[in-house]
């Protein structure tokens, strides 16, 4: 289970004193928990590899959102981080898919609920990201998803 090998890479960063893995994986553990937590007030007593995916995508975006803040900021030291954080982070997550499979599953999508202009762009984007979720970024599959309607 994905959880279970990030508590045995947690100690193993505790061993190696790498600060930099233990704070990000204590960060993801810790948002783990927080899910687990809210999910037990609900019925649900473990969390699923896809839950502990969310959780990790969750904390990729919001490392992402950072580095362009501190980019913009002029704070290089702070968006290094944050970088080295994301690759951490970015470890335990799927393979991405390339922009050209994301534009195979999405100009199937258009073709199957018959989108053909931006305006149907809603009607696309749900269904993309339910048969994409993991495995793509939302937004670069936003980007495609645009960039086809428009050519439509």
């Amino acid at each position: 289970m994905l959880l279970d090998r990030i508590a045995a890479d947690l100690q193993a960063a505790m061993r190696a004193r790498d600060q930099l893995r233990l704070s990000t994986l204590r960060s993801v553990r810790s948002a783990a928990t927080n899910l687990q937590i809210e999910l037990r007030t609900k019925g649900r007593a473990e969390l699923t590899d896809d839950d502990v995916v969310a959780v990790l995508q969750k904390q990729a975006k919001q490392r992402r959102d950072a580095i362009e803040q501190y980019d913009a900021g002029g704070r290089k030291d702070l968006s290094d981080r944050e970088s080295a954080e994301l690759a951490i982070i970015e470890s335990y997550l799927p393979a991405q898919l390339s922009d050209d499979e994301i534009r195979e599953v999405v100009a199937a999508l258009i073709e199957s609920v018959a989108a053909s202009s931006p305006a149907d762009m809603g009607k696309v984007m749900g269904p993309a990201m339910k048969e994409l979720r993991g495995k793509a970024d939302g937004r670069r599959v936003q980007e495609i998803v645009r960039e086809i309607l428009s050519r439509a």
